[in-house]
Order: structure tokens, then C-alpha cells, then sequence
């Protein structure tokens, strides 16, 4: 078992240790109770997400295309974190999944759920009060019972209520309801993953879409500079200039490009269809706010965060940690049905042949008493409840270690894709600059006569090439920066 279940024995009133006379009654009232005592998991003993050795991750400041990102202790984490890309086409449409998802309806029906279930759980620790009526005709034959009187027939009617209260003498009752309340615990952190993996979708497949759309836009401009290219390079063919496999070369790279277009097109309906989805729209009745790259903004200071709080920061961490804590409280649950079992009762009400004088003394009718069930032999039944309570709990434990691994691999890979897109985009910079410069230069050139018309096409296009190229590398670092906040659990969790 997990260190986190710390004192794994019986916690019994102090009474118990001092028990005599009138003591002794106060401990069977007040209890013990069986099984673990949960004791959250401790934050893991690591001092940075990725290793020193790790320059560009772990140094916290990544520069690309004249833009910054660096990580701040001032930098808080709140759950709008989306607001950050300086978005209203991206606010808006997380406002619109936020209202209407379904992911999000389900989420919280759940929790609502799994609140009543506590609340009907916690039932168990009142007396239970039940009333009692009835108005009945009989025939009594005394000879059934040894006496030679004849038959009679006559009314009887009742009058009773019933109170009874189980004694949770070893604390079962008490771990059940722990059980559930852990459990509302893990349906309330659940509800925030969803909240923050539908906000995370939302801003992701907006980002994407812009790319699709500034790359299309591109494309576009690209199969027109090749049309010109194309009818220039034909003029040439027919005054004997030109060979006419250059005219078959550049329909090709035509082709290829107006190939692209649809793949784009599809791609960016596909955002728009999923969207859609997230925002619990049909795809009939959806209209995805028009958004370039262009006006989505890099958030420049990114919160520096403590791996020791990550724990409390993730929604899926502090679940696992819930449901670790229900398997706990379970194990308690199974070890208390390992002992007897004690229930007071008690009855009082009426008798009467005559409707009318229901309430009178002489039919007045009660009983006092205790009942206690032990179990004896159940085949192993209840041993192996426990073994298999026991062996839940390795796994929430196992499950639970799992999720922290996974939440420190996604900050580091995060840590890591920001600085490596920082360079790449660097690179994608100078490149497109180098491409503008080799454009400027080529017009300059066809101005003063020295420079053909086609080779001021050609660097057009490779202008073009290298901005399509650009695009796609701004929208990768958008979406790792999304991520990063992601991992880090987008504000939602205790320490958020």
C-alpha cells in the first residue's frame, strides 16, 4: 500500500482505552472507526521541470522573430488564460462553448449527482422514523388455538410508528459517506478538466483555422503569380525563346498548388464543424468569427510555476488524488462489514376493533430492543471484499502516480516545443526576409531594365514559399503556448 494511507489500523474513541460502566455505553454511541485514514500523496521532490543541461528549456526566455516569451513569477494563472492572444474572435466563440456545450451539461449533471448521493449517504447517521396504518377485517377460529369457543368476526384497526437507528460501531457508515464525498471531489475537479480541455480545443482549432485561412490566402497568390508566369513564359515559347518543357514545368508546380487548395478548404471546415460541436451548435447554424493569424497576439510573460504546486494545480492530478482517497475510504467500508453489527429499535401505536376508540389507553401498544448480527462464515465473502477494496486502492495509487508523471513529461515537452518554435520561427524569419530582400532587389533590378520579368515572378513566389512557411511555424508556437498552459493546469486547480 501507498505511504499515503498512513495509519492503517482501528481509531476508536479514547473512551475505549478507559472503558467501564456508564463508559463503556459511550463507546458503543461514539464508535470506532476502521480502515486507512487518507493522507493526500506529498508533492513530488523535484526541483525543475526539465534539466539544467536543457539550455533552452530550462532557461525561462525564448526569443524568435523579434518576439519574447519568458516566464514570471508576476505572471498569474487565471482561468481566462485564452484572453491572453488579445482575441475577441477567440473570446467570443469560448464564450459561446462555454454556454452551450453538452460536454460541460453532462459534466455537471455529474457533479450535481454525485452531491445528492452524499447528501442521501449522510441520511444513514439520523434514526429512521417510519409510520405505520392499517384497517383490517378478520375471522379469528378459536379452536386453532385450544379453546371450544365458536368464530367471530370483527375489525382491526392500527396505529404505529417505528423508530430504529443502526450504531456505527466501527465507523463503516462514516468511510461510506467519506467515500462519497471524496467521489464529489473528483466530479467537481472533472468539471474543470472539462471546462479547461473545451476552452483549450476552442483556442487550439481557432488558431488553426487562421493558419488554414492566411495559408490559402498564400496559395492563392502563388497559383496567380504562376498563371502570369505561366502566360510570360508562353510568349516566349512561340517567339522561339523558350523551350516548352519550362511551360509544362510550371503547370506542374501549378497543379500541385491548386491540389493544396482543397486540402485547406477541408481543413478549415473541418474547424469550423468542430467548433461547432464544441459549442453544442450544428454545423447549419454555426458561423466561425473571420480571424487571421495576424490578430491573434503571443503572450510575452508566461507564468513560472513551482513543480511542487503542479499538484495542486491540475484538475486531473487533484482527481486521481479524489478517487485515490474514495478507494481509501472503501477499504474502511470493507473492514467494518468484518464486524457485528448492533440496531436499536423501538414501536409504539395503537390497537382497536372500534375505529373510534383507536386512542383509547387499552389499546395502547409498544416494544423496546436491540438487535446485533454477526458474521460467522460467509464462504470468504467479506475477507475477499477486503483484499479486493485493498487492491483498488493499489490501483488509484498506481493511477495516480501515473497522472503526476504525465503532467510533469507535458510541462517539459511544452517548455521544450516553446523554445525550440522560438528558434524555428527565428530561422523562418530570416528566411522570409532573406526571400523579401531577394524581391526587392529583383524589382529593383526589372525597373531599371536589368532584371526579366519572370525572374521578378520567380522571387515572388519564393517569397510566397517562404511566408506559407512562416505562417505554419507562428501557429505552432500559438498552440504549444496553449499547451503550456494546459499543463499547467489553466488556473483551475487549488493553488490556481
Amino acid at each position: 500500500m501507498s505511504t499515503s494511507q498512513a495509519n492503517n489500523g482501528v481509531r476508536c474513541a479514547p473512551a475505549l482505552r478507559r472503558g467501564t460502566g456508564a463508559l463503556a455505553v459511550a463507546v458503543l454511541l461514539a464508535g470506532c472507526t476502521v480502515g486507512p485514514n487518507f493522507v493526500p500523496p506529498p508533492a513530488p521532490r523535484v526541483a525543475r521541470f526539465v534539466p539544467p543541461d536543457d539550455p533552452g528549456a530550462a532557461s525561462g526566455s525564448w526569443s524568435g522573430d523579434g518576439r519574447t516569451q519568458a516566464l514570471s513569477t508576476d505572471a498569474a494563472l487565471t482561468r481566462d488564460w485564452w484572453t491572453r492572444f488579445g482575441s475577441r474572435a477567440i473570446d467570443s466563440t469560448v464564450a459561446e462553448a462555454l454556454t452551450g456545450s453538452p460536454t460541460l451539461d453532462l459534466a455537471e449533471a455529474t457533479l450535481r449527482r454525485s452531491e445528492h448521493a452524499l447528501r442521501a449517504g449522510q441520511g444513514i447517521f439520523f434514526p429512521q422514523v417510519d409510520a405505520q396504518a392499517s384497517a383490517s377485517r378478520q375471522r379469528a377460529w378459536p379452536l386453532r388455538t385450544g379453546q371450544a369457543l365458536p368464530a367471530s368476526i370483527f375489525n382491526l384497526f392500527t396505529l404505529s410508528a417505528t423508530v430504529s437507528y443502526t450504531l456505527d460501531l466501527w465507523g463503516g457508515e462514516q468511510r461510506q459517506v467519506e467515500a462519497l464525498a471524496a467521489d464529489v471531489d473528483a466530479q467537481r475537479q472533472a468539471l474543470a478538466g472539462a471546462y479547461l480541455m473545451l476552452t483549450a480545443n476552442v483556442v487550439n482549432t481557432m488558431v488553426a483555422r487562421a493558419a488554414y485561412r492566411d495559408e490559402a490566402a498564400a496559395t492563392r497568390e502563388m497559383i496567380g503569380l504562376l498563371d502570369e508566369q505561366i502566360r510570360l513564359t508562353g510568349a516566349q515559347v512561340t517567339a522561339g525563346a523558350a523551350a516548352y518543357v519550362a511551360v509544362l514545368t510550371l503547370e506542374s508546380q501549378r497543379a500541385s498548388l491548386e491540389a493544396a487548395l482543397p486540402a485547406l478548404d477541408q481543413k478549415r471546415a473541418q474547424a469550423d464543424d468542430l467548433l461547432a460541436l464544441l459549442a453544442g451548435r450544428y454545423p447549419v447554424d454555426w458561423r466561425t468569427p473571420d480571424l487571421s493569424l495576424d490578430g491573434i497576439e503571443l503572450p510575452a510573460s508566461l507564468p513560472d510555476t513551482a513543480p511542487s504546486s503542479l499538484v495542486r494545480r491540475r484538475p486531473d492530478i487533484l482527481q486521481a488524488e479524489a478517487q485515490l482517497h474514495v478507494a481509501s475510504a472503501q477499504v474502511g467500508v470493507a473492514t467494518a462489514a468484518l464486524y457485528p453489527n448492533l440496531t436499536l429499535s423501538a414501536s409504539g401505536g395503537f390497537d382497536s376493533v372500534v375505529a373510534s376508540k383507536l386512542f383509547a389507553p387499552a389499546g395502547r401498544a409498544w416494544s423496546v430492543g436491540a438487535g446485533l448480527t454477526a458474521p460467522i462464515f460467509h464462504g470468504g465473502t467479506l475477507l475477499n471484499r477486503r483484499r479486493a477494496a485493498q487492491d483498488a486502492y493499489d490501483e488509484a495509487d498506481a493511477a495516480y502516480r501515473q497522472v503526476v508523471l504525465s503532467a510533469f513529461s507535458q510541462v517539459a515537452d511544452t517548455l521544450r516545443a516553446l523554445a525550440n518554435d522560438a528558434m524555428a520561427l527565428d530561422a523562418q524569419a530570416r528566411a522570409m526576409a532573406a526571400a523579401r530582400d531577394a524581391l526587392k532587389l529583383t524589382q529593383a533590378g526589372y525597373d531599371a531594365g536589368i532584371a526579366g520579368y519572370v525572374q521578378l515572378l520567380v522571387a515572388d513566389l519564393q517569397y510566397h514559399q517562404a511566408r506559407i512557411a512562416w505562417l505554419q511555424t507562428v501557429a505552432q508556437r500559438l498552440q504549444d503556448t496553449v499547451a503550456f498552459y494546459v499543463a499547467l493546469g489553466g488556473g483551475w486547480g487549488d493553488a490556481g
